[in-house]
């Protein structure tokens, strides 16, 4: 293809290819935890790393990423505070988050200027070291996964069962808060701080509604988000739009259509098994009238003959 002949391609479906997976696998854990909006408060959250690193004359992204990750941390830390309004520490750390971005903003009014790219993403200005530092948390995730994926699993469906079967869950559910962070902070670049969320959250929504399982939930998801993030790519290429939003547009196209298609499903489903119903009573229908026929006709002959 033509488009893969430039550096910035190659670069923008690398980055899309690491970062989409992971976002994915994220997002399923998060919705199972009742923490879908958790992304988008840590990608908030992260506007004040930026800004500190912008004001410090330091690398933006990375102190992103780091306060992204203390972000995460805090969130737990919070919640644990308000056990019975668990979701008040997502709105106190994103209100504490986007505060501190507005603040350090004001002060330096060259800093609005090249915040658009952290805003709504930039993916085809990705640089090697930000492509290095996917691949970084890309193995991170796969590690952490991998030896976390049964507890992970017990603490959430059940967190207090998970307690009772003497899983350390306060530093489990700490750790995967901070991974979180760092997810968040890998995709970033992709789609931005604004749509962060939509490739976390939009192909795990749909691989819950249609896979019959968990391990079947997060393969799903996974394909859908890679296969969201290339098409969406390749759209705003060909249509010269947003590469951050177009995926997100694309990804939420894909949601409603899977939707519509699993709801058709149904409904044909619930035609058939009708129609099969309809068939079993009117075959047992006719079996009744045929055996009422050949009682008739044995009381008849038996008449008859006496």
């Amino acid at each position: 293809m033509e488009m893969l002949h430039y550096d910035f391609m190659q670069r923008a479906f690398c980055a899309g290819i690491l970062a989409a997976p992971l976002a994915s696998v994220l997002g399923v854990y998060l919705m199972l935890r009742r923490q879908a909006l958790m992304a988008d408060t840590l990608s908030h959250v992260s506007l004040a790393g930026v800004a500190i690193g912008a004001v410090l004359h330091l690398n933006p992204p990375f102190t992103g990423s780091i306060v992204a990750i203390l972000g995460g941390a805090a969130i737990e830390v919070v919640r644990r505070s308000f056990r019975a309004y668990s979701e008040m520490s997502i709105a106190i750390i994103m209100i504490g988050g986007l505060s501190t971005a507005v603040v350090l903003m004001s002060m330096n009014q060259s800093i609005n200027k090249g915040f658009s790219a952290y805003l709504f993403g930039s993916v085809v200005a990705v640089n090697n070291d930000q492509l290095r530092m996917m691949l970084a948390v890309a193995a991170v995730t796969a590690v952490y996964f991998y030896f976390l994926r049964r507890p992970l699993y017990q603490i959430t469906f059940d967190e207090e069962t998970a307690r009772t079967n003497g899983l350390p869950v306060k530093w489990i559910s700490l750790s995967f808060s901070v991974l979180t962070g760092m997810i968040v902070s890998a995709a970033m670049p992709v789609v931005g701080v604004l749509l962060v969320s939509s490739l976390i959250i939009l192909p795990a929504a749909l691989a819950i509604r249609l896979a019959p399982s968990f391990a079947a939930a997060v393969g799903l998801a996974m394909v859908i988000g890679v296969t969201g993030v290339c098409s969406g790519l390749t759209a705003s290429y060909k249509l010269s739009t947003p590469p951050g939003g177009t995926i997100a547009l694309v990804l939420l196209a894909m949601l409603l259509l899977g939707l519509l298609l699993k709801k058709a499903a149904v409904q044909l489903g619930k035609a058939r098994s009708r129609k099969q119903g309809e068939l079993v009573k009117e075959s047992v229908f006719q079996a009744e009238t045929a055996l009422f026929g050949e009682r008739r006709e044995f009381i008849t002959k038996s008449g008859g003959s006496s």
